[in-house]
């Protein structure tokens, strides 16, 4: 699912009107329909509330006026809030606001405090509100009566319908400038924003319904917006398929390096959860004094021991015999539980320089990494690094709000940089890509806030890979599959108290109901 930034959808928007011919006020009329017919679904019984619309002077308040006229229509009470003097509307946004009068649709102007003092009580009784007041042009804090209006009505605890985005929210990092509107439902027109489907923004949206304006396809390829939503659709075009004479030898050998005392799970989820994701065969590498605990630990994977510079600690005395074993793999895994021992930093950082295989690096690979990040410059073969804001924060030299503030750029940045592929872990994991694309997951919930969810992606990321899926496949699978399978545990068990190893053992059945074509 294509997703678009205020940028790309001002550019589409420009083009099919100066390029195209389509009026400007064709497509508000279009934008003010498709909401309507969502909004009376939503909001069944519209007919005898007394609806609110809270209107901005441009053309998302222009986009309210339509609604008002389509509500008023149907015999529905509107009555609408200008914030601003009705002299400041001007273009289409003005000559929708006209067609309010023949109707009888009272328009209030809300200049400043003094003049809001007076309606406040009137709008204390509407039933429902439209918040047409901010689009998705706003990148500073929301100030004066704007943010004023934005607050009662987030206080009125009454059903808001937002136009486009909740006003205050930026559309392209959901982040709520200062403040923002608490929606219900949203309807947005073209293409979802990704600052939608961004927390916070995501909560802040409600449902999301995206209304068909028009906008020309060849307009939408010139612009060629570079931000998508996963979907259990593409997911499904990526999954690999198996031939009923597959054995282990043709479906991936993946090389686990992981572990350290007292992480020794870390390490053998990850191992464990590859071979979840379908990997033939999987080697846990660990030092050679915790050997005999991932021996009873795991069953189906195979372990190797190597030397280690302190008991339980690997470095870069191992890196001849890890080399030898990757001669034979498809895929490295590197960083679950590994510890942050100097030599342990020397070890990651000459693997990342000389393998020959694709890497997936997490957890303590990545904090190894973080000590000199242009060793990445150096991989001759794909590289996943698959980062929390945290550790995203330490590889870039910044703080988490800071990773936070706008995961996409973040990432984006990262990948495109370094020419590796990221995945930025938290709700709404953003993966990007070395061409500057991103995809962000929809899936998961908030019980996968415990330990051990990091390693379990790790090695459905890297089990995907030894198959034959490209960096960017296996990414994505990997995330949406650990999402949807969390989400099925939810369903099942309860939204909080499962385990990441149970995550990892739903994983099967999520491929196979995605592999069937079944959604959620």
């Amino acid at each position: 699912m294509l997703l678009v930034t205020a940028d790309e959808m001002r550019e589409m928007d420009r083009r099919t009107i100066a390029e195209l011919g389509i009026p400007g006020r064709v497509l508000m009329e279009s934008a003010g329909r498709g909401a309507t017919r969502f909004l009376c679904r939503r909001f069944p019984g519209i007919e005898r509330m007394h609806v609110g619309v809270a209107a901005g002077r441009g053309n998302n308040g222009g986009d309210g006026y339509v609604i008002a006229r389509y509500l008023a229509s149907r015999g529905t009470a509107v009555t609408v809030y200008l914030l601003a003097e009705r002299s400041e509307v001007a273009g289409d946004a003005a000559a929708n606001l006209d067609l309010l009068g023949p109707l009888g649709v009272p328009v209030i102007e809300i200049e400043d405090e003094k003049s809001f003092a007076q309606v406040r009580n009137a709008m204390r009784s509407r039933d429902l509100w439209i918040d047409a007041m901010l689009g998705t042009g706003l990148h500073s804090d929301v100030r004066g009566i704007y943010r004023r209006v934005i607050d009662f009505i987030n206080s009125l605890d009454k059903p808001v319908f937002a136009v486009d985005v909740p006003s205050g929210l930026n559309s392209d990092t959901g982040q709520p400038c200062g403040t923002c509107i608490r929606a219900h439902a949203t309807a947005t027109f073209g293409f979802a924003k990704t600052g939608h489907c961004l927390y916070p923004g995501a909560a802040c949206t409600g449902d999301l319904e995206v209304v068909d304006i028009g906008i020309p396809s060849e307009v939408v390829e010139e612009v060629r917006p570079r931000q998508h939503l996963l979907t259990s659709e593409t997911v499904q075009r990526w999954l690999p398929s198996r031939p009923q004479d597959a054995h282990k030898g043709r479906t991936g050998h993946l090389l686990v390096v992981a572990g350290s005392p007292g992480k020794t799970g870390a390490a053998a989820m990850a191992a464990a959860s590859a071979l979840r994701a379908g990997a033939g065969l999987v080697t846990l590498a660990v030092a050679q004094s915790l050997n005999p605990i991932m021996e009873t630990l795991l069953l189906e994977a195979m372990t190797a021991p190597l030397p280690e510079v302190d008991s339980g600690i690997l470095g870069v005395s191992c890196f001849e015999r890890v080399m030898q074993l990757l001669a034979k793999m498809h895929c490295l895994a590197i960083g679950p539980g590994l510890g942050q021992n100097s030599d342990t930093r020397k070890l990651v950082l000459r693997l990342v320089a000389e393998s020959q295989v694709p890497m997936v690096i997490d957890a303590d690979g990545l904090n190894n990494l973080s000590a000199d990040t242009e060793v990445l410059r150096q991989a001759t073969s794909p590289v996943i690094l698959t980062p929390h804001p945290g550790e995203m924060a330490r590889l870039t030299g910044t703080t988490s709000s800071a990773i936070q503030s706008d995961r996409v750029r973040a990432a984006r940045q990262f990948a495109e940089s370094f020419r590796v592929h990221v995945v930025l872990k938290g709700a709404r994991t953003v993966v990007a890509h070395p061409d500057g694309s991103v995809f962000i997951n929809p899936t998961g919930n908030a019980g996968m806030a415990s330990g051990g969810m990091g390693d379990v992606l790790t090695g459905l990321i890297a089990g995907f890979l030894v198959q034959g899926l490209s960096a960017e496949a296996a990414s994505h699978c990997g995330v949406y599959l650990h999402g949807s399978a969390a989400d099925r545990l939810a369903e099942t068990m309860g939204p909080i108290g499962y385990l990441a190893s149970e995550v990892m053992d739903a994983v099967p059945s999520e491929i196979g109901r995605i592999a069937a074509g079944s959604s959620l």
